[in-house]
């Protein structure tokens, strides 16, 4: 196949990339510095539509370009964080619309995160679940809602609502290893909230599964079928690295440290990927002890 991806050099645009090309497509991708990559067409998200040419005649179109969002919200970031995904999506759709039918991808798989939903406690959060009211839900419906657009256009649009990615090398768990390594781990306010985790490879499955399984379409849980509370979470994750993890860190602690978007990682959300599940995806990692021990080997 030949597929286009935007935000591959992310935590997970990186990992879709390689087993993309392993299995033999041609993936070329779009960023704001071409470098001399003859496989990397210049794109600013923010500056215009999509290059139409660095999209005619693929099959796919994996859209992951976004401000990262894991700092204090100032004003300054909520702008940011909100451009990025909104109008960098609605560019690449304008793109998409540029293309001729007849050389349109036929897929746009675009990402998005379970802040979607908002707080739900201990409430099973499934896809049908409407949007949150924070400021991460009601940019990430924005988000989808551009995204859905390229659909009027005849591409089938899968919304991919990611959780917190397990892989040493990155994100949440690279930023909390350290401290739970010095035996300084533990839960965080009082850890009773949800972490809808999944392990690096089943996210990057998922990518793949919604590229090429033309069943696909609309939104589906990036999220291994069992979360557990965060408290849980933090045991596993002393136990994989063979350490105490019962140092609590208070709410008020991140309060100061990262102010709103405190709140919204400490109400956190069950979210249960059941469409991926009648859809036909096998999990590789559906364990959390096991897929934190895979990913720390």
């Amino acid at each position: 196949m030949k597929i286009t991806v935007t935000g591959a050099t992310g935590l997970i645009g990186s990992k879709l990339v390689a087993r993309l090309r392993q299995r033999g497509d041609e993936v070329t991708t779009l960023s704001r510095s071409a470098g001399d990559d003859p496989r990397t067409w210049q794109w600013d998200p923010l500056a215009g539509p999509a290059p139409a040419d660095a999209l005619a005649g693929r099959d796919a179109v994996v859209h992951l370009a976004g401000e990262p969002i894991g700092r204090r919200l100032t004003d300054e970031v909520k702008e940011r964080i909100r451009r990025s995904r909104v109008l960098g999506t609605r560019h690449l759709v304008d793109g998409l619309r540029a293309v001729p039918e007849a050389l349109r991808p036929r897929v746009l798989v675009s990402s998005s995160g379970v802040a979607y939903y908002g707080p739900h406690g201990a409430e099973e959060v499934p896809e049908t679940t409407a949007a949150g009211h924070t400021f991460l839900a009601e940019v990430s419906e924005q988000w989808e809602a551009e995204a859905a657009k390229a659909a009027a256009t005849g591409v089938r649009v899968v919304r991919m609502r990611t959780g917190v990615v397990l892989d040493a090398h990155g994100g949440t768990l690279k930023s909390l290893l350290a401290t739970y390594r010095i035996g300084m781990g533990g839960p965080i306010a009082g850890g009773a909230f949800f972490v809808p985790w999944i392990h690096i490879d089943d996210i990057v499955g998922l990518y793949v599964q919604a590229i090429d399984d033309a069943s696909w379409s609309g939104a589906y849980n990036g999220t291994a079928p069992e979360p557990v509370t965060q408290r849980e979470f933090s045991k596993a994750i002393g136990r994989a690295v063979h350490r105490p993890a019962f140092v609590p860190t208070p709410g008020f602690a991140l309060k100061l440290a990262l102010g709103e978007m405190a709140d919204m990682i400490t109400t956190g959300q069950r979210a249960v990927p059941h469409r991926a599940l009648e859809g036909g995806y096998s999990f590789a990692h559906p364990d959390l002890d096991a897929a934190l021990a895979d990913t720390l080997s």
